[in-house]
């Protein structure tokens, strides 16, 4: 995947059905010694490989007397593997490519992000031959060090690369073709290395390009698994520590700086710097925080205004609704949340008949609504919840509020993000259950009128989207050929269909 979030097609495929691989190779010959001989050019080489030539070079890499450097020995190989975060994919990297490459007289290798191999497998009979050569496990494949090939020039350029017999720079590997895409990491969106083909240049073959390709943005998937479930062990380990600020503004952030959680929510980047940080960081709007070691990252803090209103967060979709009032989690029971829904939508503020009506309907009471008041103004505070009219004096952020604000703004994403269900499931008051089916027919609304693949996904693993045929259908729809969620998007589609 590139930093853009795209996955480009793979630059050049010279495995193209009905071409002579040697006939081609010796085509390929003779532009390289027209390039390198500096006579008239009876063929231009591909824009891809005339680039890597001239970074190649640039670097004083020798065309005829050159082989990779070692920069690992085989005793340290083991504690670089091991440490490197591309091990946790190789697995599916094996299962994917071994055989394939076992099958077709191929080597699978891995690169770290500076294109040194770290893994190598394939086909026993070509270990040998890729050991004179110096293809295996602890050589430096980049450009600088080894000229044009598919590792060091998809690093380069950062999306896949087929290189085939003399489009290598140095004269030792025209005998070979390899295909190589970049993996990155779904934190930072860097290079993480490299999964490369290589083999015998009579060995090529079309689909190479294609499925070295999908393994890599299939790797890229197994890795963006493992972190959405580090990020939910961190919310629920560490959750507490942002409830527990009383009323300062707090974030939870990965080593890396990634904002996981924030309160408030639309005062924080997406992103903090913390490279340097020694207790202190600066936001890009000038503030300055404090940072907390914890476990599996950092609680960011801002000091606390000497006066300041208070500040009451409140989660009324999905199925346990609950409120935050400066840092403190305050329970909630359905009717209380009723209350306060009514209230948000109200900010004006309700007399003791109106709420009464809105709660009950004709057989509403003020007696009853004052019982609920006043119960909710135990648990919140009289500076919170005023009277004459009935309403909330406090700065008030809900997610409600949040939803139907990225609705109007057209931001669909946002907008499911910060909606973790159907509004009070179990309410039966009728301005509650009209504002349900509000939120959840404009958010159905916005997400299948968008074409984002991303979206319409989250959307149909969401609780209110998990059951809606029409969104399976325009996912499997928009799916690129190859994405690892077809499958079970396709099962649940089938599942639902038949019911």
């Amino acid at each position: 995947m590139s930093r853009t979030g795209r996955h480009p097609r793979p630059r050049g495929a010279p495995g193209v059905p009905g071409v002579d691989a040697v006939a081609h190779a010796r085509q390929l010959a003779e532009t390289f010694d027209d390039v390198l001989g500096g006579g008239p050019l009876r063929r231009s080489p591909r824009p891809v490989v005339s680039a890597s030539w001239a970074r190649s070079l640039a670097a004083h890499v020798d065309p005829d007397r050159r082989t990779p450097p070692v920069v690992y020995a085989p005793d340290e190989l083991a504690d670089v593997r091991s440490a490197h975060p591309l091990a946790e994919v190789v697995p599916l990297l094996r299962g994917t490519l071994a055989t394939a490459a076992d099958e077709a007289v191929h080597l699978l290798l891995v690169t770290d992000a500076a294109g040194r191999v770290l893994w190598r497998e394939g086909s026993p009979g070509l270990l040998g031959r890729a050991d004179r050569v110096g293809l295996f496990p602890g050589t430096d494949w980049s450009e600088a060090a080894i000229g044009t090939n598919a590792m060091g020039t998809t690093l380069a350029v950062d999306a896949p690369v087929q290189i085939h017999s003399a489009e290598h720079l140095v004269r030792t590997y025209h005998a070979w073709t390899c295909v190589a895409a970049p993996v990155h990491d779904p934190d930072t969106g860097a290079v993480l290395g490299a999964v490369d083909l290589s083999g015998p240049l009579q060995t090529v073959h079309p689909a190479m390009a294609q499925l070295v390709a999908t393994t890599a943005r299939l790797a890229e998937a197994h890795l963006r698994a493992r972190v959405a479930e580090a990020d939910q062990r961190f919310l629920l380990r560490h959750a507490a520590h942002l409830a527990g600020l009383r009323g300062a503004a707090g974030a939870l952030v990965t080593p890396t700086g990634r904002v996981l959680a924030a309160d408030p929510d639309g005062r924080w980047p997406a992103r903090v710097d913390l490279a340097g940080s020694t207790g202190h960081a600066l936001l890009p709007d000038g503030r300055e925080v404090r940072v907390e070691p914890l476990a599996e990252g950092h609680l960011l803090v801002c000091p606390r205004p000497a006066h300041r209103t208070p500040v009451l967060s409140l989660r009324l979709t999905g199925t346990s609704p609950g409120a935050v009032l400066d840092g403190r989690a305050v329970p909630l029971t359905l009717r209380a949340a009723e209350v306060l829904t009514a209230l948000v939508l109200h900010p004006e503020g309700l007399t003791a008949d109106q709420l009464g009506c809105l709660l009950y309907g004709d057989d509403g009471n003020q007696t009853t609504v004052r019982v609920q008041v006043r119960r909710l103004r135990s648990l919140l505070g009289a500076d919170v919840l005023g009277t004459r009219p009935y309403r909330l004096t406090a700065t008030v952020d809900s997610d409600v509020g949040q939803v139907r604000r990225a609705l109007r703004e057209g931001r669909p994403a946002a907008a499911l993000r910060g909606c973790a269900g159907p509004l009070l499931p179990r309410s039966e008051v009728a301005e509650v259950r009209q504002l349900r089916e509000e939120l959840a027919a404009g958010l159905r609304r916005a997400v299948l009128g968008s074409s984002d693949v991303d979206l319409l996904h989250a959307f149909v693993t969401h609780p209110l989207g998990e059951e809606d045929l029409a969104a399976h259908d325009r996912l499997l729809a928009l799916l690129p050929d190859g994405d690892p969620r077809t499958a079970p998007v396709a099962l649940r589609a089938a599942r639902l269909r038949a019911e």
